[in-house]
């Protein structure tokens, strides 16, 4: 099936911000560190609190819609990406999850063991499976290319040669370099050396939920509040990995799966929220295209509907910045190789230029964004950071012109 053209005056009327003074009238490219959230995420925050903000699953209405509603937010997720409902679990961000997540490696793999971690993550996937050098198991990193921030699999290879290796952690894509890395290769590469895979997506999900099913990835770890709902993370465990893992709940919920790696019970509210992440995508696809009952179509359809828009929008903005001398690209110079995250190295501080860029009407940010290691890998200068520039698919081609002409004047 063709991609349609995406209605973008539909999506943001999906958008309160967008009609709210202060936001309406900006150009809004900070969307790595958190999108806007969708309307009916916001209108099931609204209700639970307003209705259903009593211990969830009792013997009563109340008790029972909002269990219920956390219920089929899992379901509707699981169904998106291709897994087991109850292959989904929540926590309070990614960053608790993979912490989580480290601690039951601790205890699960077995002496003389080793881990494989890159120098292209946010810290988030880095730095707790770096500390399990400090419990003996050895840590290996994968480098990326100095000067293109690339992780080539050849490297990976010899990595895994000794069969020694149980864990492979790398990004989808990184939040500075943003090249999308081929998780399903390298998933079936760790798998087939005796490995589990562990991909951070938390700078992919945004610009289109991945079927994780058809990835083959065990472990896939991305934020709601950058999928356009509420502060949650969202963790994907493949079940023979989940129950293979020491329990890191309750020892009354070990059986479980969704619970084995929540230690404290979430945030129920903001649990059933997410599920308006679905009704979102749902109102996207049924925008543009015919009806289909399997939500795995429906999600793949509109994944290539935004990475689409994306491209398009995009190209442009890496064609200006890379004909400047005083600038350095982080990551390709090719849309179609990259998710619209573009980190700008420049020749004194970022955070600087973020703050004149503000002053006209374009949000973003400068600084490391916890992504120290690839840009001391790179030889930037982490005093300056980096300025990034973000945008989803509800940023129109508009902002984007309206970006490159501030980029001209300011730099």
């Amino acid at each position: 099936m063709s991609v349609p053209e995406l209605d973008l005056d539909f999506v943001r009327s999906q958008f309160p911000a967008f009609s709210v003074p202060g936001l309406s009238d900006q150009a809004f490219f900070e969307n790595a560190g958190g999108s806007y959230a969708c309307g009916p995420v916001i209108d099931r925050l609204t209700r639970f609190y307003r209705e259903r903000k009593v211990q969830p699953y009792g013997p009563y209405g109340a008790a029972q819609a909002g269990g219920a509603e956390m219920d089929e937010a899992r379901l509707r997720l699981a169904s998106i990406l291709g897994v087991e409902t109850d292959e989904v679990s929540f926590g309070p961000s990614t960053t608790a999850n993979t912490y989580v997540l480290a601690q039951a490696f601790r205890r699960g793999l077995e002496p003389g063991a080793a881990i494989v971690v890159t120098n292209q993550d946010h810290e988030a996937n880095s730095g707790p499976w770096r500390r399990l050098a400090d419990e003996g198991i050895e840590v290996r990193e994968w480098r990326i290319d100095p000067a293109t921030g690339h992780l080539d699999p050849t490297d990976l290879a010899a990595l895994l040669a000794d069969g020694r290796v149980r864990l492979v952690c790398f990004p989808h894509c990184s939040n500075v370099v943003a090249e999308v890395n081929p998780v399903a290769e390298i998933a079936a590469m760790a798998r087939e050396a005796g490995a589990a895979s562990c991909v951070d997506g938390v700078s992919y999900a945004p610009h289109g939920l991945p079927d994780v099913g058809a990835l083959g990835a065990d472990i896939y770890l991305f934020s709601a509040y950058k999928t356009y709902g509420p502060h949650q993370g969202i963790m994907v465990i493949r079940r023979a990995l989940g129950e293979a893992l020491p329990n890191q709940g309750h020892w009354f919920n070990a059986d479980t799966l969704y619970k084995r790696f929540t230690p404290a019970g979430p945030d129920h509210a903001q649990v059933a929220a997410c599920a308006g992440i679905a009704d979102y995508l749902d109102a996207l696809h049924d925008r543009h295209f015919p009806p289909e009952a399997d939500a795995r179509v429906r999600g793949r359809r509109v994944h290539d509907l935004m990475r689409a828009h994306e491209i398009s929008l995009l190209q442009p903005l890496l064609d200006a910045v890379s004909q400047r001398n005083a600038v350095r690209l982080i990551g390709p110079a090719e849309a179609a190789r990259r998710a619209p995250t573009v980190a700008l190295s420049l020749n004194r501080p970022a955070a600087a230029v973020a703050a004149a860029l503000a002053r006209m009407g374009i949000n973003c940010d400068g600084g490391d964004f916890y992504a120290v290691r690839p840009l001391a890998a790179m030889g930037v200068d982490i005093d300056h950071g980096v300025l990034r520039l973000s945008f989803v698919h509800y940023t129109g081609a508009g902002d984007v012109a309206r970006l490159i002409a501030a980029l001209d004047e300011v730099l």
